[in-house]
């Protein structure tokens, strides 16, 4: 799985806040390289939205069904877009997120 940010250094994504997004997954049995495949395909496109300041997932070491996101956000409005985009609702909301066992989310302004 690729993981990196959008082309923007990390200082220019905190710089004026925004909405910060942090979310824990873990796959159902036998499902975790399915995901890492699913999101292969869409971290790109999630990246490249206007609204996103910096979007990054990983996958842990010591536990491979495990992933986490972290996701900074222009704001409120440019969250809601991604979550209204075709890439989220085809890969996240429509293949990705039955695979799941587990799904947490938390939502952060930056200080």
């Amino acid at each position: 799985m690729n993981h990196y940010a959008t082309q923007k250094s990390l200082s220019d994504a905190v710089d004026g806040g925004g909405l910060l997004v942090v979310a824990q997954w873990e796959a159902k049995p036998d499902e975790a390289d399915k995901i890492a495949g699913i999101l292969d395909r869409f971290l790109p496109e999630a990246q490249r939205e206007e609204g996103v300041k910096l979007f990054l997932i990983s996958r842990a070491k010591d536990n491979p069904a495990q992933f986490l996101f972290y996701e900074l956000f222009r704001d409120e409005a440019a969250f809601r877009a991604h979550q209204e985009s075709a890439h989220f609702k085809t890969y996240i909301a429509g293949q990705a997120l039955p695979l799941l066992a587990k799904r947490e989310r938390a939502q952060y302004g930056l200080l």
